[in-house]
């Protein structure tokens, strides 16, 4: 398992997957997300590679993380079609 991702297919992963991933990560914790749960779906389905779930204290609390996890990946060029 690679500890910085939590992932046991890390090492596997290509570069830009395994940056995102990082700074999600990194997003969620700076905003205090709680219950982050990191789960490789490559050998479930072609849509993604990895799902990110994670849990806030309110609605308020939830929507500021997503917005922030939103900013920070466009701060790496990744665009955001859509926030859930």
């Amino acid at each position: 398992m690679n500890k910085k991702t939590g992932t046991q297919h890390a090492d596997t992963m290509d570069q830009r997957t395994a940056r995102l991933l990082e700074v999600v990560q990194q997003a969620l914790e700076d905003m205090k997300a709680v219950d982050i749960r990191v789960i490789d779906v490559r050998d479930m389905t072609s849509i993604t590679d990895i799902m990110v779930i994670a849990s806030g204290t309110s609605t308020r609390h939830v929507k500021s993380v997503a917005d922030n996890v939103a900013r920070e990946a466009k701060k790496i060029g990744v665009q955001t079609p859509g926030v859930e």
